[in-house]
This record gives C-alpha cells, structure tokens and sequence, in this order.
C-alpha cells in the first residue's frame, strides 16, 4: 500500500512539473511573438514614415521649381 501510495505521488508530481515546464515554454513562446510582432510593426511604420516624408518633399520641390520657373518666365516674357 506504502509503494502504491508513493508511485501515485511520484506520477503526480512528474505530471505537475511537465505541465509546470509546458506552461512556462508557452508563455515564453507568446512573450517571443509579441515582441517580434511589435518589432515588425515599429519597422513597417518607420519605413512608411520615411517614404512619406520623402515624398513630400519631392512634391515641395516640384512646386517651388514649378513656381520659380513661372515667375521667371513672366519676368522674361515682360
């Protein structure tokens, strides 16, 4: 009886440790993802940030030289 009692305790608490390690594996995975989910994020809006800027002042100069060119056309035509 003493040696089933003890072999029922030894399961349990193999069973509990591999459950323990499981969830701790799990949460570690979950934590990983996250981070690189956020990281991915933070890249993609900084690339988009980048491209957007650059284009705008791409179009800033088109104006300006647009505007100055006019001007100086009308300078010249009069």
């Amino acid at each position: 009886m003493h040696k089933t009692f003890t072999a029922i305790l030894v399961v349990v608490g193999v069973v509990v440790v591999v459950v323990v390690v499981v969830v701790i594996v799990e949460v570690i995975i979950v934590v990983v993802v996250v981070v690189v989910v956020i990281a991915v994020e933070i890249a993609v809006a900084a690339v988009v940030v980048v491209v957007v800027v650059a284009v705008e002042i791409v179009v800033v100069v088109v104006v300006v030289v647009v505007v100055v060119g006019g001007v100086v056309v009308t300078v010249v035509v009069l």
